[in-house]
Order: structure tokens, then sequence, then C-alpha cells
């Protein structure tokens, strides 16, 4: 269904709970966090589920609006979760009973809801969230801030190839409701600890340098975040970092989770298709941001990694041959 009709169909309904996903960031916290205040607004009852790993750099967007622990719905939004195995312990048990309505933007959305709002061609969920609180009227600085965070975050500070005039035009509509759009700037885009910079040269230090330096990959271990104690905050979003090296096309960001449980976030330049890369790993994304989980070391990881590379590359060029 589009946004109208989902906006209708939430219309319809009451005891609303939001579910994010996994290692949360800026765009599914601010898509719940802007449903939840509209929905509020709209009388009725809303809640967010809360995130075991959400950081304390999104944990203030929630304030206010998280379930009890005893809080039971009759209607469960999922925004911004791609896949079933994105969905959180906590999430897990609603995905079992049936999602009501999933809204999202990834092409490798699984489809799990029963009703689905999906349109890959959005920069960020929040976009898709902002047109479907506009359905219901303006949009109040309650709902606008987050929505902005969640469009800004996506976007990479309206710097990435997914951001579009579209993008714009919702941005400047949030930013004209008043909100402190410049302390989220600062927040998310000018602002990083001693202990990031750290990790930030670390991964410089240790990164792998393939193609003439195209290609990059690089891990921070477990043994990483201890010896530098390092938090979950400390490395949000620290897969950007890569690709911000002149001359890298495609950057590989591993990051240890667990003894033998790697999460790799792959971002590239046109020319590269990270999702088809980590559909390889049994992953998914976007086309130039995409993810994987690959249970192995992290030695395993980057091998497995870099033959996914390769292999796209090798279909790309047959592709490209046969065209011609």
């Amino acid at each position: 269904m589009d946004y109208k009709a989902a906006a209708e169909l939430l219309k319809k309904q009451d005891r609303i709970l939001i579910l994010t996903h996994r290692r949360p960031d800026g765009d599914t916290i601010g898509c719940a966090a802007g449903l939840c205040a509209a929905l509020r607004e709209q009388g009725k009852t809303a809640c967010i589920l809360p995130n075991e790993d959400a950081t304390s750099l999104f944990t203030p967007y929630l304030e206010g609006y998280l379930a009890e622990e005893d809080w039971e719905p009759d209607f469960v939004v999922s925004v911004d979760i791609a896949g079933r195995s994105l969905f959180t312990p906590r999430g897990e048990r609603y995905l079992a009973r049936g999602i009501d309505l999933g809204i999202d933007h990834h092409p490798s959305y699984e489809g799990f809801a029963r009703e689905s709002c999906v349109d890959p061609g959005r920069a960020a969920c929040g976009e898709l969230i902002y047109d479907l609180i506009r359905q219901w009227g303006p949009v109040s600085p309650a709902a606008a801030l987050p929505l902005y965070v969640a469009v800004a975050t996506d976007t990479g500070c309206f710097m990435y190839s997914n951001t579009t005039p579209a993008t714009h035009r919702v941005c400047a509509d949030l930013m004209a409701v008043g909100i402190d759009f410049q302390g989220v700037n600062k927040r998310h885009f000018r602002t990083k600890s001693l202990k990031r910079l750290r990790l930030e040269s670390l991964l410089v230090d240790g990164m792998d340098v393939h193609d003439g330096g195209a290609t990059v990959i690089a891990a921070i271990s477990l043994a990483d975040m201890a010896r530098l104690e390092a938090t979950e905050r400390d490395a949000e979003d620290i897969a950007a970092f890569l690709g911000q090296i002149e001359g890298v096309r495609t950057s590989v960001t591993i990051r240890e989770l667990a003894p033998g449980e790697c999460k790799l976030s792959v971002r590239t330049d046109q020319g590269l298709n990270a999702t088809r890369v980590c559909a390889l790993l049994g992953g998914g994304g976007h086309a130039s941001a995409a993810g994987c989980t690959v249970m192995g070391t992290v030695a395993e990881a980057k091998a497995a990694i870099l033959a996914a590379i390769r292999q796209v590359w090798v279909e790309d060029r047959d592709g490209a041959s046969a065209g011609t």
C-alpha cells in the first residue's frame, strides 16, 4: 500500500506499538519517535518498544514514548526494518505473532508484515513517515525534530548519493516548523569523542588496501573496543569513515560483535552495488550502503567480503560484455 493508505489504516487503529531494528540508527529511531508523537496527537495510544541496543546518542529522542514492560498493543508497526533478522530480541516476540504494518524504504524488504508500505525510492524511511503524517495535517515540532534526525542521518547530512530534491523539500518543511536543526547537525555530524578519533585512527592503521587504494577493508575487534574503553556510542556510524579517504570507492568496516560473529558494513560509490555484494553473504540494504553478518573470525570475514566484491565485479563485467 502507499503512504496514503497506510495513514488511513493507522487512523482506524489504537494501542499501537512501534518497533525499531537491531543496532538502531537515526532513521529507525527518528521514524519511531516522529510517528509515535503524531499518533498521540491524533488521540491514539501509541508507544515504542524499548530497544536494548539504543545508545545514548539516540535515547533522548525516545523519552516519554517507551512502552511499559507489561503493556499489550492491539496493532504493531515496524519502521525501517528490512528483514526478519533485524528484529531485536524483544521485537522477535511480535514478529512471531505477526507484524500488522511494515513501513520501510529498503529494496531488500522481506515482506514479513500483513500490510506493507515500502518505497525504495526514498532516501530515508523518515521521508515516507513524513508524507504519511502529513495526511493527518501539519507536522508538529514534536514529530518534526526526530523526522529531521531520520532523514539527515540516513543521508549523511545530505552528502550521500541517495539524497534527492524531494529529500531537501521534506527537510525544508521540517525546518520551517521551527526545530533546532543546527543542534541536531552538531550532535550527529560535528561532534566526536576522543575515543571515536582513536577508533578511526585504528581503522586507518590496520586497513587492508586493494585495487590501488580503491577498495579498503578494516576491522574493529572486541579487544580493540576493550583496550580503548570505547562504547557503542563511540562507534556509532563509523562505517561512513573509511569512504572519506581520497581515492576510496568501496569501503568495508568490520565490527566483531562476539567471538565468531562479525558485522560488516559496505559503502560504495556508483559502480558497485553494495546490496548485491552483501546479499551473497545473506545481507542487504541499499545500492551504496548495505550490511551483512558473517559467522567466523575477522580474517574469515575479510576474505568472505573480498570474494563477494570480486564476484559482483566479475558478474558486472561479464554482463557488460554480453550486452556489447
